[in-house]
């Protein structure tokens, strides 16, 4: 496990050109794609790498690790509208390329995953060490499934929608299972709220009660780390 402790913008840009010249290097590329706060910056850097230098999504595919259960793809918190404005509207991806959990047949996105295989999984981390909606508890085993969100996670996420109470309760998420058959992982975390979680990661011994523990077994991860996230190695 390699870690890069460096400041946000700095990540931003290194993370960004490792994915650029992977996309250059295999046009069939399938990169696996996170939501929330900690990718925004890398979505702009590639937005802005595609206008300036016309690097070609056309033939990439994407998976994302989760939806939210109780939301129309169409609402504007959805992971769909999500990518939508932050990403996929910038670049020339095809939408036919560009791959959602089903939210009525779980199973069958781990299925369509087996047959890409992700090349490159970008991952953020919960403060309660969740990765994808994987909450405490859920086994290194599980695929794309069901899942009820924890509290700390829908307080988490509340800053995107007007109150908790509009925070969806449930989701379905790609499996642990699923993110460490990816070939190549990148986990980044921002904010001292990251650190414990973090410090499991990189100090404790692999466990279900921290799922993000789970990456200690990848043979290839980096984490990306501002100071406060790595505060507490």
């Amino acid at each position: 496990m390699k870690i890069v402790i460096n400041e946000k913008q700095e990540i931003n840009n290194l993370v960004s050109n490792e994915i650029i010249r992977l996309v250059k290097s295999n046009p069939q590329a399938v990169l696996g794609l996170a939501t929330g706060g900690t990718p925004l910056g890398i979505y702009e850097e590639l937005i802005k790498d595609h206008q300036e230098n016309k690097t070609d999504y056309s033939n990439i595919i994407t998976f994302n690790l989760d939806e939210y259960y109780d939301l129309d793809p169409s609402h504007p918190e959805s992971y769909h509208s999500y990518m939508d404005k932050n990403l996929f509207s910038g670049i020339n991806i095809n939408p036919e390329n560009t791959h959602f959990p089903d939210l009525n047949n779980p199973e069958s996105y781990t299925n369509l995953i087996e047959q890409h295989k992700i090349d490159f999984q970008i991952l953020g981390v919960g403060s309660n060490g969740h990765i994808g909606f994987n909450e405490p508890g859920t086994s290194f085993e599980s695929i794309t499934h069901y899942v009820t969100l924890a509290e700390s996670t829908r307080k988490d996420n509340a800053r995107f929608f007007n109150s908790l109470d509009e925070v969806p309760a449930k989701a379905v998420t790609m499996g642990l299972k699923d993110i460490i058959r990816s070939k190549r992982i990148v986990l980044i975390a921002f904010g001292a709220n990251k650190a414990q979680a973090i410090k499991q990661l990189v100090d404790g011994t692999e466990s279900e009660t921290w799922p993000v523990t789970i990456l200690q077994r990848h043979p290839y991860v980096t984490l990306y780390l501002d100071k406060e996230a790595a505060s507490l190695l």
